[in-house]
């Protein structure tokens, strides 16, 4: 397949929009959207809830969002009904990605004082607990990618020509949750935590599922990063959307003129390093660290 898109019929299934939506999460299916467009092809966006998952079955790619934890519970319940055709979907080559209470919820398990003992169906290998009176996390997070990473990999021309080489190998983002995310003995962390908490404070952040990883021939990737995360990582979208495309055959998408979504990359990562080094340099900024993520700001 050439790198344009020109006739491509793209669907992307979004699950419990109505729900799932904090931070601005919608701004990812709308960078989706836009970014393959650009490129020609026709995208059809499909809304999905509790038992509809006919509407899962032709999916490309599969998104949910963040909520909190009452939101959560009955989306669990919604995924139950959703669970054989999901695992389905991506297991047939649907590329998945989730973020904040949508990756909790499609690991093992997600367990919280107000949600109760939730079960997921495993589509991430992590399970989650969200303590009472835990510290919440919250702030700019900028995560490393492995230099072998195929999300830099498919970035780097653009980042190149945008004048700010190596950025490929970040990923920004804005956290806020409770959640304590353990990965599993198999599972792949989507990167290294450089400014922020993610996963649980421990320096990985995400988690990732290449395609034909675990059994399942779709990609997989949960992560915390709200935001919206997509458009301020060009990188990642497109290898979102070229792995959605992988399936029809071998593609390398056009590049796109992204300078200015590589400025705003860069410069977020830059205002994140700079005020944390800031902050942890003296006591004060310790302090207002631990009392913000206490009250939640």
């Amino acid at each position: 397949m050439s790198g344009s898109l020109s006739g491509e019929r793209i669907v992307i299934g979004h699950l419990f929009p109505d729900l799932l939506n904090l931070y601005g999460d919608r701004g990812n299916i709308a960078t989706l959207v836009q970014r393959a467009r650009w490129r020609g092809a026709l995208v059809d966006v499909r809304s999905i809830g509790a038992g509809e998952a006919g509407l899962i079955q032709s999916a490309d790619i599969l998104f949910i969002g963040g909520g909190q934890d009452a939101q959560q519970v009955e989306v669990a319940r919604g995924i139950d009904s959703l669970a054989g055709a999901l695992v389905g979907a991506v297991g047939r080559g649907a590329t998945l990605m989730a973020v904040c209470g949508g990756y909790q919820n499609l690991g093992h398990r997600f367990r919280s004082g107000l949600a109760g003992d939730l079960t997921g169906p495993g589509l991430f290998d992590v399970s989650t607990e969200a303590p009472a009176g835990a510290t919440r996390f919250v702030g700019g997070v900028v995560v490393e990618l492995e230099a072998s990473s195929p999300i830099a990999a498919v970035g780097r021309p653009s980042a190149t020509a945008a004048g700010v080489p190596g950025a490929e190998r970040q990923l920004v983002g804005f956290e806020n949750h409770s959640g304590r995310t353990r990965l599993g003995a198999g599972a792949r962390p989507l990167g290294r935590v450089v400014v922020g908490h993610g996963n649980d404070d421990g320096g990985s952040e995400g988690s990732i599922a290449l395609p034909g990883e675990g059994g399942l021939s779709g990609l997989r990737i949960g992560t915390y990063l709200h935001g919206p995360l997509l458009p301020r990582n060009p990188h990642l979208a497109d290898y979102v959307i070229a792995c959605a495309l992988a399936v029809r055959g071998e593609i390398e998408l056009e590049r796109l003129p992204d300078d200015l979504e590589w400025q705003a990359h860069a410069a977020f990562a830059a205002r994140w390093k700079a005020e944390r080094t800031s902050r942890s340099g003296s006591r004060v900024g310790a302090l207002a660290d631990r009392i913000g993520g206490l009250v939640g700001f």
